[in-house]
């Protein structure tokens, strides 16, 4: 789910346009075949959840979808046999369609790895595809009315990855491409679920007729958000057949033509409704359905397709989990009785065992690298410092004079002692340090810094740590500076303020020109960005987006003659996907970066823009690595490409690349795929010394396994804990646990100790253009409100790894974070993970991995065979896959069925049922509803901003801007609490615990620290019990990301996360809030400061409205 509050360089990719060509079917891939563990999933069920039902022509039979298989049973149920299973298995069947002649039925399938629609005898044999579509879901079959077309909703896909429907119609002889018949508006607003008139004439179908081309959440359901259209087939004219307060969905013309049934929202239940086509007078039928999916992405159907009996008397229809005959006269339901045997192979979830807090860790967030022009020395930076090494074998030294701990280089045995000289600095030495660059001599190199108290500032030094001092004195949010070629120059860019960093100095971005000596500096344009010289030293190359494509540019380097920016600019080249470039010092070459694979080409000049990419024809491409590549630069002879990939630099001659290059081999070299590792291991945060809380209520959270939970285990009334250094050495009832002597007595009486928080789903956001500020708020404020743990599965990838590195190694104040860095999105932007075969999905596997991830999100990847593939390279790998649930819950259903770690984000249908229940319990996949921004409804985020006065918060306002909280919560939105969805969710989430499924807390970075809580208590809403909640929140989280084995519960050996209380949430949930300490890798933290307690003296550093 991406909200409007997403990381800001997500927000801008997803503002592309599409690339054009369509992805391929993934190569030989049996999407019914077993992949890794598997478990069998068998019972009998008489309800269903959101099942699709059509009646025989001839009145005597019903074919019904149930857990992606078809069966059919006798008009009036199945009686005390099953129903006939007529396909399914592994693949996933639904939507089944009689067609006119009786004869065939049609249905959607991903069969072939991607849903489309099929035909097969009424038995079930004989199957053929008819639709061919390779990339976008096309699902919703009707029948012409001679049996001769299918009508089918089509999907497409643009930069939102849930995109857009159109009515596309099929020749039944298939397969075929198919013929569009209706037009989308935009790319994510839909049109689907067509029906046909009995003379053949009229297509009707839904359509989402709210104003503008985007997709709104919390969409009003009070007003009009869909409208049946009525299309002339002959002339193509539309207009609105039905619109109506309420909306009107899944159309169904009676076999007559006289009369059409819809589905209609009044209030928050949805009810079958008739209209007389020729008055328009509309008559409310039936009431038993389930709630419609307006609210949400729908683009299965908005609600289950139902049918007409061929009399026109009757209508058969799903609803509450059952099989209704509804008598068209009197409305009267009665329920047609039925028995699915479901059977299933279930792939084992993919989850593995983490090491939460090593003693030592290997850096693996390399950022900014750079190898000098001779190729001796490489700089970066790591841990918010600048290290340089020696190539190809030398050890990391700190480039800067600040002292540091003892490291060692990657793969060393011992440690190496820190180095660096040089002059005083002209700004503490506390400052981070970021985007180094060599000048083209190898004499000095020019980087950024940035301190919370100084803001930011451009420097240069010499390569052995001498010589720093300020080129830029002026504070400011500077980033990417480069040497002149005779370096006297010096170029950057002013990224501007953010509210994560600081709003300060943020006026005038840009890129500017300052002389390396220092003086003024002048603009040489107010955007674009990666600027560097070319190899005369009189332009400016630089990046930009115009046009809907990236762009390298060029402009004149301005003067104090000619200061005016931007007069002069050349756009060399061209692509709808390279995000990087890199031109060669000679000017001769050009490497760029295309969805996560690095090429080099000449760099040819027409006197225009040159379209790039790695498919041209025009001039010579080369692919050279076989994963990603990041930070592209070259070697001072213009000779090799360098690039990295997480702790490894990897590099390219050209004479391996070209064979007309000048020593060129007769065939090159296949792309690199392994680099040189030129990082270290650092110690991770360890405080020293014993620490007893004493007398306290504990919830231990030991021994609780999924299921219902009778009473309140695992709680010790007034319990002493233990801490050595960052480990839990006892816990136990205080009458029996020794305080060892020398140990820090911590008096807890009449409080209450749990687990400190896990929030598997956090966006916990993060600072802009790679300058991390030194007090991250977002992260101090999860902290604050006790969240220990946060799991990111959506965020920058170089950002939040070395946020997470430094929280790591101590260097920075924040909850334990892991994260799946950038998500493997299918939609259509520069970013988008292509995974057309198995060697595709561990590439992108390998890249997150590389830079510190222990999972992946899978993120609406629209192909199951791909969606597959890269859980088997989640398990080849070892990592989790946590996909993006979508609002598709039949996709979220293969999600479980093809072992997937869970699913994120909730089901979007109001209720569930046996089979889903079953099938989420009986699997190891685990289900992370994010209440708080649930689809299918009013989000439950704005329950908490009518229900509180959440500006009075006391402990958010001293954690997060004023500015952030009044904008979200003074003016409220007011709704009935029966308009808030959560609720639905959350009972569903219960019966899914009961069943014995697992359940954990996602609040998605809505607000930082107390989302988790309201996550907790809209848990405890739908029925959990405070104990079943505070599960969900602690180790159930853990056992999730598999870190049970250290984190989630209160026992011996655990590191020390724990929430001290001033009240029981055993008693009110709500209590969870009144956080007094928190234990955080057993260093004790004051809540309403995040100063440490005791004698360690160490202070939260200021935020920046506090400075």
């Amino acid at each position: 789910m991406i909200r409007s509050r997403a990381p800001f360089a997500l927000g801008l990719l997803l503002l592309l346009v599409p690339a054009h060509a369509q992805q391929k079917p993934a190569d030989k891939w049996d999407i019914a075949a077993d992949y890794g563990p598997t478990s069998k999933l068998a019972f009998d069920t008489s309800e269903g959840t959101w099942m699709n039902l059509d009646v025989s022509p001839d009145g005597t039979r019903i074919a019904f979808d149930l857990l992606g298989d078809i069966y059919t049973m006798p008009i009036g149920g199945s009686g005390s046999s099953p129903a006939t299973r007529i396909a399914g298995g592994a693949v996933f069947d639904m939507q089944p369609r009689f067609s006119p002649d009786g004869k065939r039925i049609a249905f959607s399938s991903d069969r072939d790895g991607l849903w489309n629609i099929w035909t097969m005898d009424v038995d079930g044999k004989n199957a053929k595809q008819i639709s061919r579509e390779k990339r976008w879901f096309i699902n919703s079959p009707t029948w012409s009315p001679d049996g001769e077309y299918l009508y089918a909703r089509r999907h497409f896909v643009a930069q939102r990855s849930l995109g857009a429907g159109e009515i596309w119609m099929y020749h039944s002889s298939g397969p075929s491409d198919g013929l569009q018949v209706t037009e989308r508006v935009g790319s994510q607003k839909d049109n689907g679920e067509p029906d046909i008139s009995p003379d053949g004439r009229y297509l009707f179908y839904s359509k989402d007729v709210t104003p503008g081309v985007n997709f709104e959440y919390n969409k009003d359901p009070n007003g009009t958000i869909y409208a049946v259209m009525r299309r002339d087939l002959t002339t193509g004219q539309e207009r609105r057949a039905i619109s109506v307060q309420g909306g009107s969905v899944t159309p169904q013309v009676s076999p007559d033509g006289k009369t059409m049934a819809y589905l209609r929202r009044v209030r928050t239940k949805s009810f079958l409704y008739l209209r007389d086509i020729e008055s328009g007078r509309d008559r409310e039928l039936f009431g038993n359905v389930d709630k419609d999916l307006q609210e949400a992405w729908a683009v299965h159907g908005l609600y289950p397709q139902y049918a007409w009996t061929p009399d026109g008397k009757s209508m058969v229809i799903w609803g509450e989990g059952k099989i209704w005959r509804v008598d068209v006269a009197s409305g009267k339901g009665s329920q047609i009785p039925f028995t699915a045997r479901v059977e299933h192979t279930i792939q084992e979830a993919v989850r593995f065992k983490q090491n939460v807090h090593p003693d030592k860790f290997p850096v693996k967030m390399l950022r900014d690298v750079r190898v000098s022009p001779d190729g001796k020395m490489v700089v970066y930076s790591a841990l918010g410092k600048l290290y340089t090494r020696a190539l190809p074998n030398g050890e990391p030294k700190r480039l800067t004079s600040s002292p540091e701990p003892a490291r060692a280089a990657s793969g060393a045995s011992s440690a190496a002692p820190a180095s660096g000289g040089g002059a005083p600095r002209a700004l503490n030495d506390d400052a981070f340090e970021f985007y180094p660059s060599f000048s083209r001599d190898g004499q000095s190199i020019v980087y950024v810094t940035w301190s919370d108290e100084n803001h930011g500032r451009v420097r240069v030094i010499k390569p052995d740590g001498s010589g720093g001092r300020d080129v830029v004195t002026t504070p400011g949010h500077y980033v990417e500076p480069a040497f002149s070629p005779d370096g006297q120059k010096i170029v950057y860019r002013h990224a501007g303020a953010d509210n994560a960093r600081s709003p300060l100095y943020g006026d005038n971005a840009g890129i500017y020109v300052i002389p390396t000596a220092g003086g003024p500096a002048l603009m040489a344009r107010d955007g674009g960005g990666g600027a560097e010289f070319d190899h005369t030293g009189t332009r400016l190359y630089f990046r930009d987006f115009r046009n809907n494509a990236f762009a390298l540019l060029s402009t004149t380097v301005p003067t104090s003659a000619s200061p005016l920016p931007g007069r002069d600019e050349i756009e060399h080249v061209r692509s709808p996907n390279a995000t990087e470039f890199a031109v060669s010092p000679n000017g001769e070459w050009i490497a760029f970066e295309e969805r996560f694979k690095t090429f080099v080409a000449p760099f040819p000049r027409t006197g225009r823009p040159i379209e790039i990419g790695p498919t041209t024809s025009a001039y010579p491409v080369q692919r050279v690595s076989r994963d990603a590549g990041f930070y592209l630069h070259w070697s001072g002879d213009s000779r090799k490409v360098y690039w990295t990939l997480g702790p490894e630099l990897f590099s390219r001659d050209l004479s391996r690349t070209f064979t007309f290059v000048e020593g060129g081999q007769e065939k090159p070299d296949e792309p690199e795929a392994k680099g040189v590792n030129i990082s270290f291991t650092v110690d991770g945060d360890k405080p020293s010394g014993t620490v007893a809380l004493v007398g306290a209520r504990v919830i231990t959270m030991a021994g609780l396994k999924p299921g219902a939970i009778q009473g309140t285990p695992g709680v010790i009334e007034s319990g002493t804990i233990v801490i050595e250094g960052n480990r839990i050495t006892a816990v136990g009832p205080s009458s029996s646990v020794s305080v060892p002597s020398g140990a820090r007595r911590v008096d807890v009486k009449g409080k209450t100790i749990m687990p400190g928080l896990i929030d598997v789903h956090a966006h916990v956001g993060g600072e802009s253009s790679g300058l991390l500020a030194q007090s991250s708020w977002p992260l101090a404020a999860n902290v604050a409100f006790g969240v220990t743990t946060s799991h990111d599965p959506s965020n920058d990838t170089a950002t939040v790894f070395t946020n997470a590195e430094m929280v790591r190694s101590g260097a920075k104040l924040g909850p334990r974070l892991f994260s799946t860095g950038t998500i493997l999105y299918g939609a259509e932007t520069p970013f988008k993970a292509v995974v057309e075969t198995y060697e595709d999905a561990l590439s992108h596997m390998r890249r997150q991995k590389a830079a510190g991830a222990i999972s992946i999100k899978s993120y609406n990847q629209q192909r199951r065979d791909s969606r597959q593939m890269l859980v088997k390279a989640a398990r080849e790998l070892e990592m989790l896959n946590v996909p993006e649930g979508g609002s598709l819950l039949y996709m979220n259903q293969t999600h479980v069925l093809d072992g997937h770690t869970g699913v994120e984000h909730s089901l979007p249908v109001p209720r569930i049922y046996k089979d889903t229940i079953e099938l989420f319990a009986k699997s190891k996949s685990g289900y992370t509803p994010t209440a708080i921004v649930g689809y299918g409804g009013l989000s439950g985020e704005y329950y908490w901003y009518q229900n509180t006065n959440v500006w009075e918060n006391e402990q958010l306002l001293r954690f997060t801007p004023r500015e952030q909280i009044d904008a979200r919560s003074r003016r409220r939105l007011m709704a009935p609490m029966d308009d808030f969805n959560h609720f639905l969710i959350a009972r569903g989430a219960k019966q899914i615990i009961d069943a014995g499924g697992m359940v954990q807390v996602g609040a998605h970075g809505q607000i930082q620290g107390i989302g988790a809580h309201w996550e907790l208590w809209m848990l405890q809403q739908g029925g959990m019990s405070n104990m079943e909640a505070l599960r969900a929140g602690t180790i159930d989280g853990a056992r999730y990301l598999g870190m049970d084995g250290d984190i989630g519960s209160i026992e011996k050996g655990k590191l020390a996360d724990l929430v001290v209380l001033d009240r029981n949430p055993l008693q009110d949930i709500r209590h969870s809030e009144s956080v007094n300490l928190i234990v955080l890798n057993g260093r004790v933290l004051d809540a309403k400061t995040l100063h440490e307690t005791g004698d360690s003296g160490r202070k939260r550093l200021p935020f920046w409205w506090e400075r």
